[in-house]
């Protein structure tokens, strides 16, 4: 795989570019669309295999695999007219598209996978979900950072919704800061603190030894502060409620 083209250079179009490029000795060519034209322009200015094309038949022409990351709304105008033909293999980041709706859209043979790249591709540190598997495509999200391909469009629905979680964690975070500003420490050192505290868990997360229950346990003690949190808060309420609002999400995914 040396030529991969963009359609749409926004975060995730972004964040793959850094990550197929920054510190890469055999980066590949890509093609990004003039679209988003500022970035675009940029990744062409870093990067020496990077360069923005006329168009995106232009770009679609001087690709191998053409990754288009437009947004859902936007699907029709982007994509309108173009041509492409099965020679190509389409990797299909836009959340809510299926593969047939997309078929339907550019009407073409070419290999259709959908995938949720996440920004943290960008460190090449992010396990990227696909639906179907296809080698080039596997191979093009384990340079960053890992491929997780799952049999169907059911299950990608489903890891579709549980990313929908993502910036809910960061709130959560924004949430205890301010707490703990409203307890008279300074917002400075409390955002420090919690980042701080966050960040050990998540390298916790790397021992794939251990359950996410077992994690859990591991870092509480009996009628201990975490445990009276937990049971006091995260009670099954809450989990039913967050539950639902994924049922909710999953629906409209469908």
């Amino acid at each position: 795989m040396k030529r991969i083209g963009i359609i749409g250079v926004g975060e995730i179009g972004r964040a793959i570019v850094d990550g197929l490029c920054d510190g890469v000795e055999d980066a590949p060519e890509i093609f990004l669309s003039p679209r988003g034209v500022s970035t675009s322009a940029e990744l062409a200015q870093r990067y020496p295999t990077v360069r923005v094309c006329a168009d995106n038949q232009d770009v679609v022409d001087r690709s191998e695999v053409v990754v288009i990351a437009v947004r859902r709304e936007d699907r029709s105008e982007a994509l309108a007219g173009l041509r492409v033909d099965s020679a190509r293999v389409v990797v299909n980041v836009m959340a809510g598209v299926g593969i047939d709706d997309l078929h339907q859209t550019l009407g073409t043979d070419a290999p259709l996978v959908r995938a949720i790249p996440l920004p943290a591709v960008r460190e090449r540190r992010s396990v990227t979900v696909i639906c179907p598997s296809h080698p080039v495509v596997d191979s093009l999200f384990d340079r960053l950072g890992g491929s997780l391909p799952v049999s169907d469009e059911a299950a990608f629905n489903v890891f579709s919704a549980l990313t929908g979680t993502l910036t809910t964690h960061y709130s959560y975070l924004a949430t205890l800061t301010a707490w703990a500003d409203r307890q008279g420490v300074p917002s400075a050192e409390a955002d420090r603190y919690i980042r701080s505290l966050f960040q050990g868990t998540g390298r916790a997360l790397g021992d794939e030894s251990r359950s996410l229950h077992q994690l859990a346990a591991d870092h509480e003690t009996p009628n201990g502060n975490n445990e009276r949190i937990r049971t006091t808060w995260f009670d099954t309420a809450n989990s039913d409620a967050l539950g639902k609002a994924l049922d909710a999400l999953l629906s409209d995914l469908k």
